[in-house]
This record gives structure tokens, C-alpha cells and sequence, in this order.
């Protein structure tokens, strides 16, 4: 039976992918750079897709380390957004909030382990 979910969920994921590749997203947001559109638009689906399947790891991790590692993998989309979102309109200061994301998204990420670790915060 297990086999079988992995399988249906590889077929699902190909499947999503392809449509992906195949048919971007247009989007009136993306205007200023009409070169980077293809681009953009396949960028933004496929962290929105990653996304989605971080958050079902956040749900449903088996452990607290698990869901832990995916918010941290969250945040590394969410810079990865903000960097596609700078190429497309042509802003820098969606790379400022990237970074910024990135060191917050680091230093929660250390946090957790050490509360998982049963360790102070002063250590």
C-alpha cells in the first residue's frame, strides 16, 4: 500500500512539473521585464509547489527534528522567492528582505536545536 501512495505521489509531482515547464504562468505583476518572463513565471510555481510540500512536512513530520528541517527549508524558498521576485521587477530591495529572512530564518533554525537538545540558550 505504500508503494503504491509513493507512486501515485511521483506520478502527481511529474505530472505538475511538466505543466510547469510546459505552460508558465503569465502574470501582470512581471511587466517590467518582459525577457524573464518564461523564467519568473516557472520560478514562482515551482517554489509555490515546493512551498505546499514543505507545509504537508510541517504537518504531518513524523518528529520535531523533521518539521523543524522543513521550516528551515521555508525559509530557504522564501528567499529563493524574494530573488526571483528581484529579477522580474527589477527591485534590489526584495534581495535586503531575502537576506534578512535568511539570518532570521538561521538563527530560529538554531534555536530550535537547542530546545530539542534540552540545552539553554546561554550555552
Amino acid at each position: 500500500m505504500r508503494l503504491y501512495r509513493w507512486l501515485a505521489g511521483t506520478i502527481v509531482l511529474v505530472i505538475i512539473l511538466a505543466l510547469i515547464i510546459i505552460l508558465p504562468y503569465k502574470s501582470m505583476f512581471f511587466t517590467q521585464n518582459e525577457i524573464y518572463i518564461n523564467f519568473t513565471g516557472r520560478a514562482v510555481y515551482i517554489l509555490i509547489l515546493a512551498s505546499l510540500m514543505v507545509l504537508f512536512r510541517v504537518l504531518r513530520g513524523p518528529t520535531a527534528a523533521d518539521r523543524i528541517v522543513a521550516i528551515d527549508i521555508f525559509g530557504i524558498l522564501i528567499v529563493g522567492l524574494c530573488a526571483v521576485l528581484s529579477i522580474a521587477t527589477g527591485r534590489s530591495w526584495y534581495i535586503d528582505i531575502g537576506i534578512a529572512w535568511g539570518l532570521q530564518s538561521f538563527i530560529g533554525t538554531l534555536a530550535f536545536a537547542k530546545y530539542l537538545e534540552g540545552r539553554s540558550f546561554d550555552d
